[in-house]
């Protein structure tokens, strides 16, 4: 018999834009510290991928640096003078 994994207490899930039952789950397993990314369609699991917790920082750092980078031209732009 598979072992049984319990759901973990933190987590959350993402629709994908285009829809049609697509979406991506995030799950933290406290027991082995690690995150994992799983890929589903409505209610099938297609992949998964196992994120350490050392290597999330990096994961989050990317994330927040090209959000950054595409948010910087906007901010020159809304720049407000006080005379």
């Amino acid at each position: 018999m598979d072992e049984v994994t319990h759901l973990p207490t933190r987590g959350s899930v993402f629709f994908d834009e285009r829809d049609e039952g697509r979406s991506l789950r995030l799950s933290y397993h406290r027991e082995s510290a690690v995150f994992v990314v799983s890929l589903w369609r409505v209610d099938t699991c297609l992949g998964t991928f196992r994120l350490t917790a050392e290597d999330a920082p990096r994961f989050i750092h990317e994330i927040a640096s090209s959000m950054a980078a595409e948010l910087e031209p906007v901010a020159a732009e809304t720049t407000i003078q006080l005379a």
